[in-house]
């Protein structure tokens, strides 16, 4: 398959449903997202337009991100029993370079990689720091 650029909602669409074959696959983080998500096509949806809100700022676009992804990930953590690890970001992280490689190039495509791996590094601090600031 000829790789493109990320141009539109449809690729960002074709980005997060081939990623999250992916990630519902693995070994590590399947078990937790299949436990975790109720609803796959909400789910896949709701990150479709956080993805494209990202990716074509300024632009303007029918569809725009709502929502905190810190405070669902920190509840995900918690739901875990606090076991959530530089390990799981790190495997998320290189699937989804995967899934860029295997479909995409270009500017926009590096963006994806710079901005999840921005992402990870915060939402992985982020983790961390709430669970000391619940510690007695």
């Amino acid at each position: 398959m000829k790789r493109k650029e990320i141009a539109n909602r449809a690729d960002v669409k074709l980005l997060v449903d081939e990623f999250y074959i992916k990630v519902r696959a693995d070994n590590l983080l399947g078990p937790i997202f299949n436990e975790i998500i109720t609803d796959w096509d909400q789910h896949l949806d709701h990150l479709t337009t956080f993805w494209e809100t990202s990716l074509f700022i300024g632009k303007k676009l029918e569809h725009k991100y709502v929502g905190n992804p810190l405070i669902a990930h920190e509840k995900v953590d918690e739901t875990l029993d606090n076991t959530i690890s530089e390990m799981h970001f790190g495997v998320w992280l290189n699937l989804w370079y995967a899934t860029l490689d295997q479909f995409f190039e270009g500017e926009i495509a590096d963006n994806a990689k710079r901005r999840a791996r921005k992402m990870g590094t915060f939402m992985y601090l982020k983790i961390f720091e709430a669970r000391q600031n619940k510690q007695p």
